[in-house]
C-alpha cells in the first residue's frame, strides 16, 4: 500500500431521502408525504444509526414557500435538519428536486434563476452550518423530462423548450450559488445528474452520437466549456439562446465542487432500427428513422461496456472533478436490491483503487419511493421498498439496511444471496435475438423447500429459478418431515441455509376423519423441521392459514389477533404456530389465504375458467369473505422476508376482500367470459369473513392488479376447456369455507 492509499480516507456511506416534489398540471406530488417520512422525525435516528456520514435533504422551495417567497414556513426543515445536526450527520440541502418550482414559477419562466437565487438566500440565512448545495437535482433529467417528453409540468414536447428550460436551471444553480456563497463563502456545489450512455446499431449511430453528447450538456454549461467549439452550440443557438447567455456560464460561479452520479440499471439505452426484433416494443423515432429505444443492460455484445464503473471512468476522464455515487436504488426484489448494492460498493472501490476521486456511495432511497417506475404521472400507489420498508408505517430494515451498515462502519458483509450474480449478469435477461440463452444452474448455498409434489413447493421452486435462488425441492421419500433422522438426514446431505416447508396434510375435509394424521403432518412435522433448524443455525419458513380464525371476528383478522380455530386443519394448524415459535422465536410463520395461480389447476379461479370456458354455470357462496392470494406474488414476497430475515407471524395476501362469487365473476369480466354463468349460491351459508390483513407490512399489491395478471398468464392454456374438478365440488368447498383444500394441495 502506498503512502497515498494509507492518507486516503475511507469511502464513506451517504443517505438520501426520496423527496420528488413534482408538478402535474395544477397538481403536485410530494414523495416525503407518499412515503410517510414527512411525518415521522424518527427516520432520522434510523439514518444516522446506520452509520451515514453525509444525507441529501430535502429544503425544497415548493415545499417551505409554495404561494410567496415572503411566505416561508421553515418549521419542518427546522425539526429535520436540527436532529441530523445533533446526531452528527452532514446535509447537502436539496432545493428543487425534479421540481419546477411554486406555481408563480416555472422552468420556462425567464426569471426562474433569480427566484430561485432568492429563495437560496433564504435558505442559506437560515441554514448558514449547511457547507454543501445542491440547487437543482439532475437538470438535463428534468427538463427532459418537463419539457421534451412531456411528463411533468409544463408538459412540452419541444427539443428548444428542452433547451431553453435546461439552460434556465443551469443558470438557477448558478445564481443560487452565488447568493448561498455571499453567506455561506466555503458552500459547495454538489452538483448531480444521470449520465446513462446510448448505444445503437450502425443505421443509427449518428443518434448515439447526438444522445451521448448531449448528456453532458447540463454539466458542460455549469463548467463553463460550450465554447465555439462545442459540438452543442449551435443547437443551443438555434432553440434562442443568446451567444451572451451561453458565454456567460463561464464567468459564472457554477463550476461543481463535487459531481454526484446517479444510475440506474436502465439508464443506459440501445436504439435499434431492426423493429421485427421486438414485438410489442414501443417504437419511435426521430424523423428520419423508426427504432426501438431498448435496455442496453439486456445487450450481449455490450456486456463490457455497461454499467456505473464506465460512466464513472469517463466522467472522471471529462471533468477531473471529484465525484460521489449519489443514487444507488433498484426496484426489484430483495436479492436483486443488495446484489446491485454491493456490486456498486465494490465497484467505486474498485474505482478508488484504480486512482479516480470517488468520496462516497449515497444508499437511495432509505424510505423507498411510490410511483416511480410510472415517473409519478399516473397516482397508482406502487410502493418500490427501499432500505426501510414502510408499509406499515413503522420503517422495517431490509437486508439492504443491513448490508449498509456493515459497509459504512468499515465491516465486511455477506450472505447467500450473493453467491449468484444479479439479473442483469444472468443470461436469460437477454433480449431473444441475442440467440438461445438458456437459464444456469448457479452454485451456492441453498435454500431447501419441502413439499415437491404440492402446488407451493413447486410454485417457490420455480421463483427461486427465477431469481437465482439456489434450491433444493425435496419430496416425502426423501425427507419425511415427521421423522427426525429424515430430516437431519436431508439437512447434512444438502447443508441449506433456509427451509421453507410447505409439505403437509391438506385435506381440510379428511381432517374431520383423520385428525391424528393432519396434526402429525402440521404440528409434529413443523415443530421437528424447526427444532432441527434451530440446533443447526439455519433460517426457517412455514406456513399456516387464514382457518386459525373462525372468520366472526367482523373485520379482517391481523397478526395480533388471537386464534379461534374451527375445525381439525385450523386447529393443527394453530398448534404448528405454538409449537414452532416455542422451538424457534427466530421462525418466520406465514398465514396466507385462497391462493390460486397459473402453474396448476388446484385453485378456484382455474376451475372458474374451466367452467364458463365449457360454457357451464359456476355456482359460489356469497356470503363468506376472504382474501384471495396470487401465488407468484406470494412466492416473492416470502423470499423477500426470509432473505431480510423477518420472524414471527406475518398475513401474507393481495390487499383487497371478496366473497367466493365476487371473486368467480372478477375473473369472468377480465376473462371476457359470460359473468352471468356465474350464480350465488342458494344455500343456507352463515356469514364469515376469513379476511387477513397485516399490521406488519405483508400486504401484497391490490388484487385486481394480479387477477389481470393471472387471467393474461391463463390466456393460452389449451386445458381450460378440459374435464375438471366438478363445478358441485367446488359449491360444497366454497360454503365450508375450506377452499385451502385445495389451494394448498400438495403431498
Amino acid at each position: 500500500m502506498t503512502e497515498d492509499e494509507r492518507a486516503a480516507p475511507p469511502l464513506e456511506l451517504w443517505g438520501g431521502v426520496e423527496c420528488t416534489i413534482v408538478r402535474l398540471g395544477d397538481d403536485y406530488r410530494d414523495q416525503t408525504i407518499e412515503t410517510g417520512h414527512s411525518d415521522r422525525p424518527e427516520d432520522i435516528d434510523l439514518i444516522a444509526d446506520l452509520g451515514v456520514t453525509t444525507v441529501r435533504y430535502p429544503i425544497l422551495w415548493e415545499a417551505i414557500a409554495p404561494d410567496s417567497l415572503d411566505q416561508c414556513d421553515w418549521r419542518w426543515t427546522d425539526e429535520r435538519l436540527g436532529m441530523l445536526r445533533e446526531r452528527g450527520i452532514k446535509v447537502i440541502g436539496g432545493l428543487t428536486h425534479h421540481g419546477s418550482g411554486p406555481k408563480y414559477t416555472e422552468l420556462l419562466d425567464p426569471e426562474f434563476p433569480q427566484k430561485l437565487a432568492q429563495f437560496a438566500t433564504k435558505a442559506a440565512q437560515r441554514y448558514p452550518w449547511i457547507e454543501q448545495w445542491t440547487p437543482v437535482n439532475e437538470p438535463l433529467t428534468t427538463a427532459r423530462f418537463s419539457a421534451l417528453y412531456g411528463h411533468w409540468y409544463p408538459h412540452r414536447h419541444d427539443h428548444d423548450a428542452f433547451l431553453r428550460a435546461l439552460v434556465n436551471e443551469c443558470k438557477g444553480v448558478a445564481e443560487a450559488m452565488r447568493a448561498i456563497r455571499t453567506i455561506i463563502p466555503d458552500a459547495e456545489l454538489v452538483q448531480t445528474e444521470d449520465l446513462g450512455k446510448c448505444f445503437s446499431t450502425e443505421p443509427l449511430a449518428y443518434q448515439a452520437r447526438f444522445e451521448n453528447e448531449r448528456r453532458w450538456l447540463s454539466l458542460d454549461l455549469q463548467c463553463g466549456m460550450v465554447d465555439r467549439a462545442h459540438p452543442l452550440r449551435p443547437m443551443l443557438r438555434k432553440a434562442g439562446i443568446a451567444e451572451d447567455e451561453i458565454d456567460g456560464f463561464a464567468a459564472l460561479d457554477a463550476k461543481p465542487d463535487l459531481i454526484g452520479i446517479n444510475h440506474y440499471l436502465t439508464s443506459e439505452r440501445f436504439l435499434d432500427h431492426r423493429l421485427d426484433l421486438y414485438p410489442g416494443h414501443e417504437v419511435g423515432g426521430n424523423g428520419r428513422h423508426r427504432y426501438v429505444d431498448a435496455e442496453a443492460v439486456r445487450v450481449a455484445a455490450l456486456e463490457n461496456e455497461t454499467g456505473i464503473v464506465p460512466r464513472l471512468h469517463e466522467a472522471w476522464a471529462r471533468y477531473g472533478i471529484p465525484m460521489a455515487i449519489t443514487e444507488v436504488h433498484h426496484g426489484c426484489h430483495r436479492d436483486e436490491q443488495v446484489r446491485w448494492f454491493v456490486e456498486v460498493w465494490k465497484g467505486a472501490e474498485q474505482l478508488r483503487a484504480e486512482g479516480v476521486d470517488l468520496r462516497a456511495v449515497t444508499l437511495w432511497s432509505l424510505f423507498g419511493n411510490v410511483d416511480w417506475r410510472f415517473l409519478l404521472a399516473e397516482r397508482r400507489g406502487f410502493y418500490d421498498t427501499g432500505a426501510f420498508d414502510v408499509r406499515t408505517g413503522t420503517p422495517r430494515p431490509t437486508i439492504v439496511a443491513e448490508a449498509a451498515k456493515a459497509f459504512g462502519n468499515g465491516r465486511p458483509f455477506d450472505h447467500p444471496v450473493l453467491d449468484s450474480p444479479g439479473w442483469w449478469r444472468r443470461p436469460p435477461r437477454l433480449y431473444p435475438w441475442n440467440g438461445i440463452c438458456q437459464p444456469l444452474a448457479w452454485n451456492g448455498r441453498k435454500v431447501l423447500i419441502t413439499g415437491a409434489t404440492g402446488t407451493l413447493g413447486n410454485a417457490l421452486a420455480r421463483i427461486c429459478e427465477h431469481r437465482a435462488l439456489p434450491f433444493c425441492l425435496t419430496s416425502r421419500a426423501e425427507l419425511d418431515i415427521t421423522d427426525d433422522d429424515s430430516i437431519a438426514a436431508a439437512i447434512a446431505r444438502h447443508r441449506p441455509w433456509a427451509v421453507i416447508n410447505t409439505a403437509g396434510f391438506v385435506r381440510v375435509a379428511d381432517a374431520e376423519r383423520e385428525q391424528d394424521a393432519c396434526i402429525a403432518a402440521n404440528a409434529d412435522g413443523a415443530e421437528k423441521l424447526a427444532r432441527a433448524c434451530a440446533e443447526a443455525g439455519i433460517k426457517y419458513v412455514t406456513f399456516s392459514s387464514d382457518l386459525v380464525f373462525d372468520g366472526t371476528l367482523g373485520r379482517p383478522y391481523v397478526e395480533s389477533d388471537p386464534v379461534s380455530p374451527a375445525c381439525v386443519y385450523g386447529i393443527s394448524k394453530a398448534g404448528a404456530e405454538e409449537r414452532v415459535q416455542a422451538v424457534m422465536p427466530d421462525a418466520l410463520v406465514v398465514r396466507t389465504s385462497a391462493f390460486f395461480g397459473p402453474w396448476d389447476r388446484y385453485n378456484f379461479a382455474w376451475h372458474v375458467l374451466s367452467a364458463l370456458n365449457r360454457g357451464e354455470a359456476f355456482t359460489a357462496c356469497e356470503r363468506t369473505e376472504v382474501s384471495p392470494t396470487y401465488v407468484p406474488d406470494l412466492c416473492h414476497a416470502v423470499l423477500d422476508l426470509l432473505i431480510d430475515g423477518a420472524n414471527g407471524i406475518w398475513h401474507v395476501a393481495n390487499e383487497g376482500r371478496v366473497s367466493w362469487y365476487e371473486f368467480a365473476r372478477r375473473i369472468a369480466e377480465r376473462a371476457g367470459l359470460d359473468t352471468g354463468l356465474v350464480t350465488p349460491l342458494q344455500a343456507a351459508v352463515e356469514p364469515g369473513m376469513n379476511v387477513l390483513a397485516s399490521e406488519r407490512g405483508g400486504t401484497l399489491r391490490a388484487l385486481d392488479d394480479a387477477l389481470d395478471d393471472y387471467v393474461r398468464e391463463m390466456a393460452n392454456h389449451s386445458d381450460l376447456t378440459q374435464p375438471g374438478t366438478p363445478s358441485e365440488a367446488m359449491i360444497q368447498i366454497a360454503a365450508e369455507d375450506d377452499l385451502v383444500a385445495i389451494d394448498l394441495a400438495a403431498e
